[in-house]
């Protein structure tokens, strides 16, 4: 399951970022590590972007990056 498939409320741990470089380097700059916790707190109306918090604060993500990043509940 990925963070693109976490619907609205519910909380998830990462258990792993997929993708390569750069792409994997930024997501892991704005705080998105192996087990730290995620709550996905809105969705855009037309569904993209998704909005979550992560360590006390809130981020907004492209669902192209949130499909990178596998989660757990």
């Amino acid at each position: 399951m990925t963070l693109r498939d976490v619907k609205v409320g519910k909380t998830v741990k990462v258990i792993k970022l997929c993708g390569e470089g750069p792409l994997k380097r930024r997501i892991m700059d704005m705080g998105i590590t192996k087990g730290v916790e995620i709550y996905v707190r809105k969705l855009a109306p037309l569904g993209d972007p998704i909005e979550i918090r992560v360590r006390g604060y809130e981020l907004t993500l492209r669902k192209a990056d949130a499909e990178m990043v596998e989660v757990e509940f």
